[in-house]
Formats: C-alpha cells, sequence, structure tokens
C-alpha cells in the first residue's frame, strides 16, 4: 500500500476508535489491529500529530498506581472522519470510471 495513502488511512483508523471512547495507546493499538497492522512505536507520533492539529486532546488519569494518558477525539477530528469518508466516496467512483474504461475504444 502506499505509503502516504497508509498514513491518511491510519489517521482516520486513531480518530475512529476515539470516536467510541477516550482511550489510551496500547488499547488503541489493540483496537486498531483488525483493521490495519499499527505498532505503539508508530502510534504516538500520530497521536502527537493529531494533538497538534487539534484533533486530539489529552488528559492524564490514574489507573493502578499510575498515571495513564487518555486521548478523546474533538469536533475537528470528527470532521477529519467525515471528509475522509467522503473522500473515500470520490475515489471509489474514480475507480469504478477506471475499471469501466474499454482499453480498445
Amino acid at each position: 500500500m502506499d505509503t502516504q495513502l497508509k498514513k491518511g488511512l491510519l489517521d482516520v483508523c486513531v480518530l475512529s476508535v476515539l470516536r467510541r471512547e477516550a482511550s489510551y495507546g496500547y488499547k488503541i493499538v489493540n483496537d486498531i489491529a483488525p483493521m490495519i497492522e499499527i505498532s505503539e512505536s508508530t502510534l504516538y507520533p500520530i497521536l502527537k500529530r493529531l494533538e497538534a492539529a487539534g484533533m486530539v486532546t489529552t488528559c492524564t488519569r490514574e489507573h493502578n498506581g499510575r498515571l495513564r494518558r487518555y486521548y478523546a477525539i474533538t469536533r475537528k477530528g470528527e470532521e477529519r472522519i467525515d471528509e475522509f469518508l467522503q473522500d473515500m466516496q470520490e475515489f471509489a467512483r474514480i475507480c469504478e470510471i477506471i475499471r469501466s474504461e474499454d482499453p480498445h475504444d
């Protein structure tokens, strides 16, 4: 898969997991695993980039005596998912046109 396409997919996969509920790194990786392969070392730069873009916020909570950073989607993150889905609909239409082209015309 094209690197840039995969990068965009990973961003939206992370946002879609956070759309369900605020979560932390390890759980996000496990929730994304059925969709696309991702490691924690790949996830954290994505979360940092999404936070810098205002698409996620963070807070720290105590869990079993340790602090854990939780990530939550923002309205801007929700809008990014919607934008991505619209782009994919357009992409699907283009793919259909490409498939239906007869190379012998």
